[in-house]
């Protein structure tokens, strides 16, 4: 089970933070601050949504799941983003697996008060549905990338934004992790981690990826990783 803190600084997830001072601490107490595990499975799809998420340095994965069990990742949700949209479109069920893939804080707010808080159409609505778009926008890329983009394009993508979540070098994702993320099998992760290590870009050993060259990776990388965060800092630019 999550654990839970008592903390009185301000939330460091962007949403959030770009709330006017006064939003702020009138929401903090309807924040509970939640220490995710690698690992931890959120919500399985069809579950029903009880809490939204607004990570800090934790990393949620979005996953597809067929109906052989196999996954591919549709979105990752980091500081930038919130866990939880289908609570806004009134719909009481998560579409997809929700996975915990970096370890860190979380604040989590009850579903009920996050709609009650989204009807009151104040500037916690408009940051909401800024994200949204962003969402939608991380949704549909996937398709395009999981569809035309090799496995080399997209760990890089992939690690681009891990790295821009969790903003460290060091990254610590095994071959299965890496494997669902991707939606191929563990051997082809290690050869494509491989070839990317003799490149220069990254140093990869038994699940600890070390970033080298991050201009490199954004070079080895599909347009996909520039073209949402391109539409995130449009719409949250300060």
């Amino acid at each position: 089970m999550p654990s839970f803190t008592k903390d009185p600084l301000l939330p460091e997830n962007r949403i959030l933070a770009a709330l006017p001072r006064q939003e702020q601490e009138r929401l903090l107490p309807h924040l509970e601050q939640v220490r995710l595990l690698t690992g931890q499975q959120l919500y399985e799809s069809g579950e029903a949504i009880r809490y939204a998420y607004f990570p800090e340095s934790a990393l949620i994965a979005l996953l597809s799941v067929t109906e052989d069990g196999a996954t591919v990742e549709v979105g990752l949700v980091g500081n930038e983003g919130m866990l939880g949209i289908p609570i806004l479109l009134k719909s009481e069920a998560m579409p997809y697996r929700t996975i915990v893939q970096g370890p860190g804080s979380t604040r989590r707010m009850k579903a009920s008060f996050l709609q009650e808080e989204f009807n009151r159409c104040g500037p916690f609505h408009d940051l909401l549905l800024r994200y949204l778009h962003v969402l939608i926008t991380q949704l549909s890329q996937a398709g395009v990338c999981n569809r035309f983009h090799t496995i080399e394009q997209r760990l890089c993508r992939w690690l681009l934004a891990a790295q821009d979540r969790i903003k460290a070098t060091e990254l610590q994702f095994t071959q299965e992790s890496l494997s669902q993320m991707l939606g191929t099998d563990r051997t082809s992760v290690t050869e494509t981690a491989s070839t990317l290590q003799k490149a220069g870009l990254i140093r990869y050993s038994r699940g600890h990826i070390t970033i080298l060259d991050r201009e490199g990776l954004a070079a080895a990388a599909c347009e996909c990783h520039a073209i949402i965060k391109k539409e995130f800092d449009r719409l949250f630019r300060a």
